[in-house]
């Protein structure tokens, strides 16, 4: 089905797979074939330096949604900005109910039609579209490259390289900086055959995840999807694959286009924006993933990873013993918060699942809802416990399935069609009852992301699984059926895209700004506050010592409910680890006290008691170190944190509280390392084994020289763990651009462009 190659390959004429070089019929030197993909193209068209190993790119566009742009647009606001330098689009598709928290939902969104206004920017309402919907069919162009600050910003199947990263990288865009990066790996996809009856994008996307997420095959590289098996899909298939390519962890991807790609621009008016790609003659990439198309089968990810794969056959046929090992695994995730089994599901031998949802980037997409409705017309989901939710993901695709039937045959099933909402991916709506389990055609099936609250005794399940399978699903009244096992006619509905919904209702200022237009403000959306430059010698407090073999971000700031508080850096910051570590927020607030008073010179006596001792063992050795050149601030281990969204909050919420530094093993992507140093923070890395560290919860690191290391580029840091004597330590920060450095040393991108 899938097979990972050990080394790099060439690819002769976008098809035949050469892995000896001698045997190529054409001279050609790695480098310069490695220069004929794509993604090597596409890069080099926006790099604004003659380096291709250290790249500084512009992007040509950016999008961003209402849990994002308050804080971006604020950051950008503080450093400067003035005009939005290109196209950015504000979607209102994750706070769009306005359900929490009073009126502060909508007064961010207020907030960004009139920045739209200001600085001339897009601006589209609740209920429009998601964001990376909206951008397919509006902003995508073959060739181009496109920033958004939601991880899931995948365009690579429309011929776009699009990155997901976190709001400062979007604000050094606004303020025409650039994106800088190591050049990228890139990774064939090599799709192959052609994909069964009844099989959809999720479930080819699953098997994807499942073989490269935990060996970490593609982490931080471009992966490039070429062969014979890539004619053989439909824009839409192509696209449900793309958007997931999010879950492997990779960097970006990029898709060869051809004339279903052409076909899916005429039909939203664009056909100007498309561009035939594919890698050159000869090509070199430093992997490859084989995908025999054929053979995938539909496909299952149960709780609590994307990447936690089964086939719903072998599932069905060793239920018991896989939902043990569920069970297991999820105990590591929960910590024993709350008691968790899924053996109640079974019900006559097969499993009963009480909710099945599909919706967002990854589920609404037309295709997808049309099938569903192909297997539910005729049948229905019953009156018992189970529910079905649909989520067209923008308003012209709900409009057409309204005109062709779709929208009446799955109401008539039982099922309730909502409009174009990201919160079912998120934890924001639909949120199943305690101990029930969800089957969702989205993107992730974080623990917490459908909204329990292990604090509070409360626990629910998701997987992953594609629409037709949910569909089969649902029309067996809840018990897990494959799409396969079911025979349906598929009508292949023709889509119509309304060009005339979104130029009746989304601002687009066409680029025009009107600086005169006065900022509409809400009492949540809060400036950040200040933050100090970095010490010349710092002193970290552990205040959270995480040992999960990953981190996701939904565990360092829950999704969710937390979202409408993500315009308020402080109000937010109360939610820090809260479903992680729930005594995190109180710590880090007593180490601040000590930093506060310090620089304050009040009230020292009480908040300094504890420090006072460790400067005096620090002094003990190194006298030269005073509380005057000594910063105080609290950091956290974790193996491998970071993995999941790219929301800069879960970097931004431990700065706020005093955070210096992220203690781990390795970073799980690129972003969240990234956030980590936008927002001044210290990404060290630790060789110890994380079962045996000379350093746990409440022990004090003391960094000497730490402004002298980050200016004279020290590969390791030297540390000392403060115990009865002080007892050396190393870190290393990993490779650095001399912007990050700066940036690091001013102690925050705002400072750095406030200076």
């Amino acid at each position: 089905m899938i097979k990972l190659f050990e080394k790099g390959v060439y690819l002769l004429n976008g098809t035949q797979i050469i892995e000896d070089e001698t045997t190529i019929p054409v001279s050609i030197s790695k480098e310069e074939a490695s220069e004929n993909t794509i993604a090597y193209r596409i890069l080099k068209a926006h790099n604004t330096v003659s380096d291709m190993e250290h790249l500084q790119i512009k992007f040509d566009k950016l999008t961003s949604h209402d849990i994002t742009f308050v804080g971006i647009i604020q950051t950008a606001r503080a450093s400067g900005l003035e005009k939005f330098p290109i196209p950015y689009v504000l979607t209102n598709c994750h706070n769009s109910l306005c359900a929490v928290g009073g009126t502060i939902n909508e007064d961010d969104h207020m907030f960004g039609l009139s920045c739209a206004k200001k600085y001339g920017g897009v601006y589209v309402p609740p209920h429009q579209a998601v964001i990376h919907q909206y951008a397919r069919e509006m902003l995508a162009s073959a060739g181009a490259m496109i920033l958004g600050s939601d991880s899931h910003t995948r365009y690579g199947a429309l011929g776009t390289m699009a990155m997901g990263e976190g709001g400062p990288e979007l604000v050094k865009q606004l303020l025409n900086k650039t994106y800088d990066i190591k050049r990228p790996e890139v990774i064939a996809i090599y799709l192959d055959g052609e994909p069964a009856k009844g099989v959809g994008p999720q479930d080819v996307a699953l098997a994807i995840i499942g073989a490269t997420f935990g060996n970490g095959y593609v982490n931080n590289k471009v992966m490039e999807f070429v062969g014979p098996g890539v004619d053989k899909l439909s824009a839409d298939f192509r696209i449900g694959i793309d958007v997931m390519t999010t879950e492997t962890t990779c960097l970006s991807s990029i898709w060869k286009t051809d004339d279903k790609i052409r076909e899916f621009y005429q039909i939203h008016g664009r056909e100007q924006d498309y561009k035939e790609l594919n890698p050159g003659e000869v090509t070199y990439y430093d992997g490859m993933v084989y995908v025999d198309l054929s053979k995938i089968k539909p496909m299952i990810a149960m709780p609590f990873h994307p990447s936690n794969v089964y086939t719903i056959e072998e599932l069905n046929a060793n239920l018991k013993d896989i939902l043990h090992d569920v069970e297991k695994k999820a105990m590591v995730s929960l910590d024993g918060a709350v008691e968790y089994s899924l053996q109640d599901k079974i019900r006559n031998g097969k499993l009963y699942v009480e909710q099945g949802i599909i919706a967002g980037c990854a589920g609404g997409g037309f295709e997808n809802i049309c099938a569903a409705a192909d297997i539910m017309r005729g049948r229905n989901i019953g009156n018992d416990a189970f529910t079905f939710s649909v989520y067209p993901a923008s308003t012209p695709i709900y409009l057409e399935l309204v005109r062709n039937g779709v929208v009446a045959d799955l109401m008539a099933a039982g099922s309730v069609v909502k409009t174009a909402f990201c919160g079912p991916c998120f934890g924001a709506g639909d949120t199943p009852a305690n101990n029930e389990f969800s089957i969702r055609h989205t993107t992730r099936n974080f623990p917490n992301r459908e909204g329990s609250k292990l604090q509070s005794g409360q626990i629910a399940s998701v997987a992953l699984m594609d629409a037709r399978s949910i569909a089969a699903t649902a029309a067996n009244k809840g018990y897990l059926t494959s799409a396969t096992d079911l025979d349906v006619e598929y009508k292949g509905q023709k889509y119509f895209f309304d060009q005339s919904i979104y130029a009746n209702r989304v601002f687009d200022s066409k680029g025009v700004a009107e600086p005169e237009t006065k900022i509409q403000f809400g009492p949540n959306i809060k400036d950040w506050p200040a933050m100090p430059a970095l010490p010349e010698n710092l002193l970290l407090k552990i205040v959270s010592e995480i040992h999960d073999p990953v981190t996701t971000t939904d565990e360092l700031i829950p999704s969710g409910e937390t979202s409408s508080y993500r315009s308020n850096p402080l109000g937010l910051a109360e939610f820090a680890l809260s479903r992680k570590d729930p005594e995190y927020v109180s710590r880090a607030k007593e180490v601040k006290k000590a930093q506060d008073a310090k620089d304050d010179c009040q009230n020292q006596e009480d908040a300094l008691k504890e420090v006072i001792p460790v400067v005096c063992k620090i002094q003990q050795t190194k006298p030269e170190v005073q509380l005057e050149n000594l910063g105080i601030g609290s950091t956290i281990f974790a193996v491998k944190p970071g993995d999941g969204s790219a929301r800069e909050q879960a970097a931004s919420c431990q700065k706020v509280l005093g955070g210096w530094a992220n203690i781990a093993n390795e970073y799980a992507t690129k972003r969240y390392r990234s956030n980590l140093i936008n927002w001044g923070m210290l990404p060290l890395i630790t060789k110890e084994d994380h079962e045996h560290l000379p350093y746990h919860n409440g022990d004090y690191i003391f960094i000497p020289d730490v402004k002298k290391a980050i200016e004279e580029k020290w590969e390791i840091l030297p540390a000392y763990v403060v115990k009865e004597n002080l007892e050396k330590v190393e870190f290393r920060l990993g490779e650095l651009t001399d912007v990050e450095r700066e940036i690091i040393l001013k102690g925050c991108l705002i400072n750095y462009y406030r200076e």
